[in-house]
């Protein structure tokens, strides 16, 4: 019994109920609409008035329900009033860019995918209306019954109603004076209008997820937002590990050389700092770039790095001390510009790993560019880079499994390991036109 007294004794009963209430409120403005044709209608039965004001004012309310704000509204209020765990209705939020490429926000998806935030359609465009009819019918009905009881409660026990009360029980006739009938009648009334509460509360509770929920194409909608959102967290994560990784490389390498070169030359010293400031300015950017969309913030530029920056990076490699020999064939500046910033992140990545773990010889690069795709190699020496500690650059474990992953979305080809006893190479082959 006592398990059965808790819903009436919850604040959360009577905040629905309160959330009921508003919603029959809410819809006496339209009442004088639906009231005009009948008063105009004078020559109807008066029972035939009263069902078209009734229906005209289910049409009116069920028609708010039409408006797109509402339903947010609805499903705002029943999140804080009910405690029912709604989602936002499905609306155009952050979706990944092609893979590789930047971002894109509301209002401008790439090519060929599906807004996330479409309206509803079919059916699922009358479950707010429905919703509305419900919530107004509950509140109406809640409101009378509750009232009625609430009255009774408070006016039956001394007999404030100012005479017997008849109640026919089932055919007995029960007859409440101002005696302790009165006060067990009253103590009745009010625990019966606590449980019509609990009651449209629960109804409500019942039916908010079903009208005010996501319907199956919505939620077939944010599934695929969910995957978009984090397809686009992974390439993050990606760009993040390449950019930063390759920038704190360099800049340990520049600082050693630095240091070495800061008394017996000063210019190279002051060279290879500028150096590390440049790298350190652009991973900034990229850091900032990654957390402004974890964040779901609108970000800035998002930095494009592509093939044309591809000296750029090699300059700053030479100021760290390393030996290129670069071997650039074919128009990078026609290599479509997803492909182009997904070739400089890996031969980026292929050439930190040459830093990290080579023996300090001559990293060979070559890029050619041709009619059918793009090939990349980065050849380094093996061994104990010199002067370098066992440990001086640790490893995650994530760049080469990294690169397949992008190499594969990409449907390009790669291969990595030994090349011969002394040397290390990566190669990538990526077509420029995707298979049919």
């Amino acid at each position: 019994m006592i398990r059965g007294l808790r819903p009436l004794l919850r604040g959360s009963t009577y905040t629905g109920v309160l959330f009921a209430y508003a919603g029959a409120l809410a819809s006496l403005p339209l009442l004088p609409f639906a009231l005009a044709p009948a008063l105009a209608w004078r020559s109807a039965p008066e029972a035939a008035r009263i069902v078209l004001v009734l229906l005209l004012w289910a049409v009116l309310t069920g028609s708010v329900g039409l408006v797109p704000t509402t339903r947010r509204v609805l499903v705002a209020a029943a999140r804080r009033l009910l405690g029912v765990p709604l989602p936002d209705p499905v609306a155009g939020r952050l979706r990944a860019g092609p893979v590789g490429g930047p971002a894109t926000s509301a209002g401008a998806a790439p090519s060929g995918a599906a807004p996330s935030g479409a309206a509803p359609s079919g059916a699922g465009r009358w479950r707010t209306p429905l919703w509305l009819l419900v919530h107004v019918l509950l509140g109406w009905t809640g409101a009378l019954v509750s009232g009625l009881l609430i009255l009774l409660g408070l006016s039956l026990p001394g007999g404030r109603l100012g005479g017997q009360v008849e109640l026919n029980l089932s055919g007995r006739l029960l007859r409440v004076d101002g005696g302790w009938q009165s006060w067990v009648l009253g103590l009745g009334c009010l625990l019966l209008a606590a449980a019509g509460c609990a009651a449209v509360t629960g109804a409500l509770r019942w039916t908010a997820p079903r009208l005010l929920g996501p319907s199956p194409a919505e939620r077939l909608a944010l599934a695929a937002e969910r995957e978009l959102l984090l397809a686009e967290r992974n390439r993050l994560a990606h760009e993040l590990h390449d950019s930063i990784g390759h920038t704190l490389t360099a800049a340990t390498i520049q600082a050693a050389v630095a240091g070495e070169l800061l008394a017996a030359d000063p210019a190279a010293a002051r060279a290879a700092l500028r150096s590390i400031e440049e790298s350190a300015r652009a991973a900034l950017e990229d850091l900032d770039h990654v957390l402004g969309v974890l964040r779901e913030e609108r970000p800035g530029t998002a930095p494009t790095r592509t093939l044309s920056d591809l000296p750029e990076l090699l300059d700053r490699l030479r100021h760290a001390g390393a030996v290129l020999e670069p071997d650039l064939s074919g128009d990078l500046a026609q290599v479509p510009g997803t492909l182009s910033r997904a070739a400089y992140r890996i031969l980026q990545e292929g050439l930190t790993n040459a830093l990290r773990h080579g023996a300090g010889g001559p990293i060979e690069v070559r890029v050619a560019a041709g009619a059918d795709g793009l090939e990349l190699d980065v050849v380094n020496r093996t061994g104990a880079a010199p002067g370098a500690g066992p440990g001086a650059f640790p490893t995650t474990g994530h760049g080469l499994p990294g690169l397949a992953e992008r190499v594969r979305l990409l449907h390009g080809e790669i291969d990595f390991g030994p090349a011969g006893p002394r040397h290390w190479r990566l190669a990538v082959r990526l077509p420029l036109r995707l298979p049919a």
